[in-house]
């Protein structure tokens, strides 16, 4: 089960309540979350003492984000495992939440092959469910310190590519410290570029249907004083036509084998427009995003969410006369039918790099990513 608490904090800067965090108090440890839904209205946390809870926080994108999913995944896990429950049968329901992220399932896989190993290795329980604790921890560091990496790589990237500074970058979704353990993935690229004073504009869609940019990246750039300005979805073309975008960064839920890019529903036509427009299209994700099993883009099971969240808009979470808090306003007539993927998938040719922890893969190759995945993979082990 789920119980709420708010906190919240004054003045800018960095963020100071984490995405994520494994706690201890007296009645048994929990899954504290930042409750993204809440965001930027309120900073509430929501709490999970079991699977279930923490399926249903995926589920309605209280957390989400490949990279920070798939350390979600991880913690359910080692939940289960320190609260008795059965691990195999949380570790299932867990990797099921949401079928095109796929950091999810591999968080999810680690912790599960730690608690197994422990067992067969002759742990007993609590052992066994302390090591998949110490994998899930284990998979947040990682995570963090990848974050720190793809910043780098990708601000020498941009550097390459644009020489002189002054970038005016777009971005789709939301990317930051809301998805990772870090810094986050895209949105760190464009912070160290901020950080540097090398970035005029970051240009944030808004991201129909569920206003990701607008809600939660739009909050990220205020915190961080980055120059920042909010559009619609449909006005990024105009922006490419008056040449006011010097490069598209985008993060990833799933990249193919061939280096098909699943991500937010959207980001496929950014990537014509740049083609187009010769922009720089980049993809900024963690190795663990590359998924080998996935041969292409037309393999990628691309999740459909509701209608309702097109076709009508979720109020406020807090109070607002006259308007119940949660509730939906109609935006259009009753039994309309929706379209709602909530991603699509560029192809690898559209995909000016990909850039990993490990570096960046360009131009994009199923035989480029398959040796950065086997360099990490040495890296690993």
């Amino acid at each position: 089960m789920a119980d709420q608490y708010a906190q919240f904090r004054e003045g800018d800067g960095p963020l100071e309540i984490p995405a994520i965090r494994w706690d201890e108090p007296p009645e048994g440890p929990v899954v504290v979350l930042l409750d993204q839904t809440r965001l930027p209205a309120e900073e509430v946390e929501l709490v999970c003492t079991d699977a279930p809870a923490l399926v249903e926080a995926i589920r309605t994108l209280a957390v989400r984000g490949a990279p920070l999913l798939g350390i979600a995944g991880a913690y359910g896990v080692a939940l289960a495992a320190v609260r008795g429950f059965d691990v195999d049968d949380a570790a299932q329901a867990l990797a099921g939440a949401r079928p095109t992220a796929v950091n999810l399932a591999v968080g999810v896989r680690r912790a599960q092959t730690a608690y197994r190993a422990a067992l067969s290795g002759g742990g007993d329980q609590g052992q066994a469910a302390g090591a998949a604790l110490e994998a899930a921890r284990a998979l947040h560091r990682e995570d963090a310190a990848a974050s720190a990496r793809m910043a780098g790589h990708g601000l020498a990237l941009l550097d390459e590519l644009l020489p002189g500074g002054g970038h005016r970058i777009l971005t789709h979704c939301n990317t930051g410290a809301l998805v990772s353990g870090g810094e986050g993935t895209a949105f760190a690229v464009a912070l160290a570029a901020h950080r540097a004073g090398q970035l005029r504009r970051l240009w944030v869609d808004e991201t129909r249907p569920l206003l990701q940019g607008a809600r939660l990246t739009a909050y990220e750039a205020a915190r961080r004083g980055m120059a920042y300005t909010l559009l619609t979805d449909n006005a990024a073309g105009s922006l490419f036509a008056a040449g006011e975008v010097d490069a598209v960064l985008i993060g990833a839920d799933r990249i193919a084998a061939d280096g098909s890019v699943a991500n937010k529903v959207g980001s496929y036509p950014l990537a014509v427009l740049a083609r187009y427009h010769h922009v720089p299209f980049i993809v900024v994700a963690p190795v663990t995003t590359v998924d080998p099993d996935t041969p292409d883009g037309a393999s990628i099971e691309v999740e459909q969410r509701p209608g309702h969240e097109v076709t009508e808009v979720t109020a406020p979470q807090v109070p607002v006369a006259g308007v119940e808090a949660g509730g939906g306003i109609p935006v259009a007539p009753l039994g309309t039918q929706a379209y709602n993927p909530a991603f699509d998938v560029t192809p690898p040719e559209l995909v000016t790099a990909i850039v990993t922890e490990e570096g960046a893969v360009s131009p994009v190759t199923a035989e480029a990513l398959a040796e950065l995945c086997d360099r990490s993979r040495q890296v690993t082990i």
